[in-house]
């Protein structure tokens, strides 16, 4: 039901806001309790937003074959696997700092809210940016203890990051979801508007990370990775076309994984 590469997306922007944070390599605890959290909070999330599409999956031709709908992995198991994860996840804020325990129930219900979203507005795609922004800055505050200014470009162009290629992953959809009453960008505007609307947010990305480059005095390895990025969003966005969604799962897991890796491989880098 969860696949190691659902965290690929995440768990960079962890470590790079880990990494802006300690201006270097945080401590080995440090990234431990991190590494833990993330994919308790990932694994949590990603089980409860099975858990409440377990109908709409069942209805839809593209997801009735998940382990759920298809009876492979039963409620009550996803359920306890789901008290599990966020278990996991609590219990690492805890290890980390007071913050960041006192902020996980909110983190928490931000993933559970996002899952209902999609049943009342087209904004649902800004709502899981937010909620998968909580990496950077969970993991800023794990190591410094307070939430500061600093993270917030880098927390915006995860928001418009993901709301842009989940626009992409929404074309699918756009019929299933009209037909059912569900809500998306694509639903709402159409597929041109909406390939429009994903390039521009992935913009607003490549500007925040400009921006956080800026901000941290990143070295010349950050400015290598941040063309890196720039191109890969390019050709992502080259690979979606609207007479052909062929292509879109390598370009909505492969080339997505690619480019959190690029930005924490090469913030890694920069200070060094």
């Amino acid at each position: 039901m969860i696949k190691i590469s659902h965290s690929v997306f995440a768990l960079p922007f962890a470590f790079t806001g880990a990494l802006l944070a300690a201006s270097g390599l945080p401590s080995v605890e440090q990234i431990f309790w991190i590494f833990l959290a993330m994919v308790g909070a990932r694994s949590g999330a990603m089980g409860l937003n099975r858990l409440i599409d377990k109908d709409i999956d069942k209805l839809n031709p593209r997801t009735k074959d998940r382990e759920i709908p298809a009876g492979k992995i039963r409620v009550g198991e996803a359920i306890l696997f789901v008290i599990i994860s966020f278990g996991l996840m609590i219990f690492s804020a805890y290890q980390l700092n007071y913050l960041c325990l006192a902020l996980s129930p909110l983190a928490i219900a931000i993933m559970v809210f996002y899952s209902y979203t999609k049943r009342f507005t087209w904004l649902s795609h800004f709502f899981l940016g937010l909620a998968i922004s909580g990496a950077p800055v969970g993991a800023w505050i794990a190591v410094r203890g307070t939430f500061d200014l600093e993270i917030i470009p880098l927390a915006i162009g995860v928001v418009f990051w993901l709301a842009g290629f989940d626009i992409l992953y929404a074309l699918q959809d756009i019929e299933f979801d009209r037909k059912f009453g569900l809500y998306s960008i694509p639903q709402r505007f159409g597929m041109k508007k909406s390939l429009f609307l994903s390039k521009f947010f992935h913009t607003i990305t490549v500007l925040m990370l400009i921006l956080t480059g800026y901000i941290f005095q990143l070295g010349f390895f950050y400015w290598i990775g941040i063309i890196l990025v720039t191109g890969l969003l390019i050709y992502e966005h080259s690979l979606v076309k609207p007479n052909d969604l062929s292509k879109l799962n390598i370009a909505f897991f492969n080339m997505n994984g690619y480019i959190s890796l690029t930005v924490f491989i090469f913030t890694l880098f920069s200070f060094f």
